[in-house]
């Protein structure tokens, strides 16, 4: 029959497993970027001042009541969270659970940078085709080739 696969889908389970370490290899980067917050959390406390100058209200809530309070913790997890995630990813290690976790994990970035409430969100790199593949392999990551685990 024209339009079906010979290969019993296999192509499309090494496109994920591309998909996964390109974005394992993206998130390894952010979170070298970010390795600096381990030692100085004013530099991610900075960042979120910046983010506070044309907040949306529910954004400014948001940075206000849960990000500020929270930027000693915040300052070690979030690099560590984009490390651990990149590795995961690289390696096929539980792709459909880190992928999905990641996905709230850059939902939650966009949120607090007020990246949803702007236009920029549609065309930026780090927005919509960053959150689609997350999506794409949290929902079918799953017994992907060259993995570390099936899951």
């Amino acid at each position: 029959m024209k339009g079906q696969s010979t290969d019993g889908g296999r192509s499309g389970a090494y496109g994920l497993r591309t998909l996964a370490f390109m974005l394992g290899v993206y998130f390894v980067f952010n979170g070298l970027d970010k390795l600096a917050w381990f030692g100085d959390s004013g530099i991610f406390a900075q960042r979120l001042e910046g983010w506070l100058q044309n907040a949306a209200p529910s954004t400014r809530w948001y940075i206000e009541t849960v990000a500020v309070p929270g930027v000693p913790l915040f300052a070690r997890l979030v690099p560590l969270a984009e490390l651990s995630t990149g590795v995961a990813l690289i390696l096929g290690f539980w792709t459909r659970l880190v992928a999905a976790i990641a996905f709230l994990m850059m939902a939650n970035l966009h949120f607090a940078r007020g990246f949803f409430y702007e236009w920029e969100f549609l065309i930026d790199g780090t927005g919509l085709p960053v959150l689609g593949g997350l999506l794409a392999l949290a929902l079918a990551g799953s017994q992907l080739p060259l993995s570390v685990s099936q899951g």
